[in-house]
C-alpha cells in the first residue's frame, strides 16, 4: 500500500460518520483505527463481482485494544463513537475528490448492519445518504 495522507476525527458519544466512499478513479483503501475512545467500525463490501457482496463487517476499536482495521477500495465505510471525544485516525491511498464522493445511508435493510444501541447523531448529508438500490453499482468502480 502506499498511503499519501493521514487523516483524523474528533467524535461524541453516538456520532456516526458514513457509510462513505470515494467512486471511480478517486477510489480509496483505508488504514483506520482510534487513538482515544472507542468506535464501532463497519466496511461493507459495494463490489458487484464479489463473493462477499453486500456483506458488511463490523469491530470495536479501541485505545486499549489497539487494533486496526484495513477497509479496501469498492467498500463502503462508517463509525459510530462509543466515548465522548473519541479520536478516529485513517490513512488513504488517494486524495479525496468531492465529485466521485458517495454513500449508502446507515440503516439500509438489506446490509443489516447491527449498530449499537445508542442515541444515533449525524450530519444532514449522512441522514440523506441514497439506499443502495438507488445506485448503480456497476459504473462506481
Amino acid at each position: 500500500m502506499n498511503f499519501i495522507q493521514d487523516n483524523q476525527s474528533y467524535s461524541y458519544r453516538g456520532t456516526l460518520r458514513g457509510l462513505h466512499f470515494q467512486k471511480s478513479e478517486a477510489a480509496q483503501a483505508k488504514l483506520v483505527r482510534v487513538t482515544k475512545g472507542s468506535a464501532y467500525d463497519v466496511a461493507v463490501d459495494l463490489r458487484p463481482d464479489s463473493p462477499t457482496f453486500k456483506q458488511s463487517y463490523g469491530v470495536e476499536l479501541n485505545e486499549e485494544n489497539n487494533l486496526q482495521f484495513f477497509i479496501p477500495r469498492g467498500f463502503a465505510h462508517a463509525f459510530v463513537a462509543l466515548q465522548d471525544n473519541t479520536i478516529f485516525q485513517y490513512k488513504v491511498d488517494n486524495y479525496y475528490s468531492s465529485v466521485n464522493d458517495g454513500g449508502v445511508i446507515w440503516n439500509y435493510e438489506e446490509l443489516a448492519i447491527t449498530w449499537p444501541k445508542l442515541k444515533l447523531e449525524m450530519s444532514d448529508k449522512d441522514k440523506n445518504l441514497p439506499k443502495l438500490n438507488q445506485l448503480d453499482l456497476n459504473t462506481l468502480w
